[in-house]
């Protein structure tokens, strides 16, 4: 029930790149692994919205799908993009049953800050890709230095807008994506950033891999 409340609060309306998108999209390609052969791998956009990452995904060549649990949003990209396959299914259900060890790359951009149950979609990416697999998450930035200048500024109810239904209720730190990654069972996990001056950052934008069944 909370599940559904959640997907009917954001509605798509434009097939546009949101703001986010475009300072996300540089970082995601920084982290992409180098595969000699693009036509044959594999990628799974969970929570693709309106299809924008996944489109630029497979402007590089990979096999793309893409799941929402917004139809609004599933609807555009499946009318923009008809040589994609986009799925509409919650980030939540368990996506093994289709596509278990199926992906050599799962991204997931500005999606986990959203959701009640952060560790299903990392679960779920685990389980869809194979071993040896990449999964490439964005969030929006908190460390130390940013959140003291949200306080001097006098911006942190801003920040922490309640106004925004739908909105973040995640708020995370490298190290706890970074942990919360590891209690999954992903390693070699890295991190780049992006948009705005380093250590204000809006977004980080982590890579890890799925080196062994868990």
């Amino acid at each position: 029930m909370i599940e559904q409340a959640q997907q009917n609060l954001y509605g798509w309306k434009s097939l546009a790149a949101t703001p986010a998108h475009e300072y996300v999209w540089p970082a995601i390609l920084r982290l992409l692994p180098s595969y000699t052969d693009p036509e044959i791998v594999q990628v799974l956009d969970l929570g693709c919205g309106n299809g924008y990452i996944a489109s630029r995904l497979h402007e590089l060549g990979f096999s793309v799908t893409g799941v929402d649990a917004s139809p609004d949003g599933i609807a555009l990209a499946r009318q923009a993009y008809p040589e994609i396959d986009f799925q509409t299914a919650s980030i939540y259900d368990n996506l093994s049953i289709p596509h278990d060890g199926m992906f050599d790359l799962v991204v997931s951009s500005e999606v986990i800050e959203h959701l009640y149950y952060p560790r299903l979609l990392l679960r779920n990416a685990f389980a869809a890709l194979k071993v040896g697999g990449t999964i490439i998450v964005t969030t929006p930035y908190h460390g130390y230095l940013k959140n003291l200048a949200l306080s001097i500024a006098g911006k942190w109810d801003d920040h922490h807008a309640v106004h925004w239904d739908g909105g973040h209720i995640k708020f995370f730190s490298e190290r706890t994506l970074k942990s919360m990654l590891e209690e999954t069972g992903f390693t070699d996990i890295r991190f780049s950033n992006a948009g705005r001056v380093p250590w204000l950052w809006k977004s980080m934008v982590c890579s890890s891999i799925r080196s062994e069944s868990k």
